[in-house]
């Protein structure tokens, strides 16, 4: 009769925390519930964790890069910090009207945002959003972000990236790996 009891306890107390769980409070706030883009959710599903590899820069200079996404603020934003040959910089992702808005905090000492430019089952594509008001010939910014899984590696994702410095538009790639 005692290992029912105990039983039936771990059973009760494992339903109270899911619904607690499902019931989004901070304190007595009740959240209320949040629908998610495609594109925000195929972030969440496919890049959640760490990640390291190289990055090669268009002069063909190879660097150590490592990219961390982090779901945050309620389940609402991801974040993802990322550390570029010892630099770090971050990144959000979360959605406005329905639409995933990023913004990239850069070492350019820029903030580019970004729109969906396409989505696939297997990759995602950003555009640089006008909104900032960053210009080629007057500002270093990030033009686009691709991040693409490479069907021939599992847990591996091609990052490709187009950045203007000083009036030129370069092009880099990084090859990453999940390391959890």
């Amino acid at each position: 009769m005692k290992i029912k009891n105990i039983i039936f306890t771990v059973i009760v107390f494992c339903a109270v925390s899911i619904n607690a769980a499902e019931d989004n409070f901070i304190g007595d706030v009740k959240m209320g519930e949040v629908i998610h883009s495609d594109a925000f959710n195929y972030i969440k599903n496919n890049m959640l964790g760490k990640w390291k590899g190289k990055l090669t820069q268009e002069s063909g200079n190879v660097i150590d890069a490592s990219y961390h996404f982090k779901l945050v603020s309620n389940g609402n934003t991801i974040r993802e910090e990322l550390v570029e040959d010892g630099v770090e910089m971050f990144t959000t992702y979360s959605d406005k009207d329905g639409e995933l808005v990023i913004k990239h905090y850069c070492a350019l000492g820029t903030e580019p945002m970004f729109t969906v430019k396409k989505l696939t089952n297997s990759s995602v594509s950003f555009k640089s959003d006008p909104a900032p008001g960053y210009h080629s010939q007057h500002h270093n910014f990030v033009k686009s972000i691709s991040w693409t899984q490479d069907k021939s590696a599992k847990d591996t994702i091609i990052m490709n990236n187009s950045v203007y410095v000083d009036g030129e538009l370069q092009n880099n790639e990084a090859i990453i790996k999940r390391v959890y």
